[in-house]
């Protein structure tokens, strides 16, 4: 870390936090500006993962409009999400992520086209009483072990995930996208903080800039038409999966 690399750090989480708490693609900007300062990737990995604690606390502060109503949601799926969080954590640290590497393209790519249907809420089963579905349930689980493994693009699979399974909105769905994401990252930070190589010269820079993008984030997908907003996700998600099948099947 040398001259000007803290405040590109900081533009970069900007960027990132803007990403993350709108698409869930906060890694897309920060991963890659933590490499051009000279991390190696895996501890990139993990001094991304816990500065993105921060993004997820400014998305949670920004989002407190959508997040009324959904208490008993994200009260069950939290505990789930905080699981996974913790499971994908210690998998990264104990195992190579090479041959996961192969089967995350897909399903980046396969979630940002979710994102463009739009399901009837007339046709979504409701859930029973005013706990989440089991199939929402485990994989909000799922989705918190990839987060905290590998975190690529884990905000576009939850968000599809919470826009197929139930009725809600854009706003509200990521909302509650950020909320649970922030859970499992959370977690899995303390894991690498513990365990793993955290660079904390990089980290904080990093983190100043996510907390302030991550605030604003929410502030525009209110704003924003959901129509040309999943669009948007959608074709960011997709790019991210073909460079990332183009680095692993190359």
């Amino acid at each position: 870390m040398t001259g000007l690399d803290p405040l590109w750090l900081v533009l970069a989480g900007i960027g990132g936090g803007l990403a993350g708490s709108i698409a869930g693609l906060a890694s897309l900007v920060s991963y890659p500006a933590l490499l051009a300062v000279g991390l190696p990737p895996v501890t990139a990995n993990v001094t991304n993962t816990v500065a993105l604690v921060f993004s997820s606390a400014g998305s949670i502060w920004g989002s407190r409009p959508e997040l009324a109503g959904q208490r008993h949601r994200a009260r069950h799926l939290a505990g789930y999400a905080m699981g996974g969080g913790i499971c994908g954590g210690l998998l990264l640290l104990a195992t190579p992520s090479a041959a996961f590497a192969l089967i995350v393209p897909w399903m980046i790519g396969l979630a940002s086209l979710a994102i463009l249907i739009r399901r009837d809420p007339a046709r979504i089963p409701p859930p029973v009483g005013r706990r989440p579905s089991w199939p929402l349930t485990i994989g909000v689980f799922l989705v918190g072990v990839y987060g905290g493994y590998f975190g690529a693009a884990a905000g576009v699979i939850l968000l599809a995930l919470l826009l197929l399974s139930t009725a809600e909105p854009l706003a509200r769905s990521n909302a509650l996208k950020n909320l649970l994401l922030g859970l499992a990252n959370g977690v899995a930070a303390v894991a690498f903080v513990a365990f793993g190589t955290v660079r904390w010269s990089a980290a904080v820079p990093l983190a100043v800039g996510f907390l302030v993008g991550g605030r604003i984030g929410p502030v525009v997908v209110r704003r924003v038409p959901s129509g040309p907003l999943r669009g948007v996700i959608a074709c960011a998600g997709i790019g991210l999966a073909v460079h990332l099948g183009w680095d692993a099947y190359r």
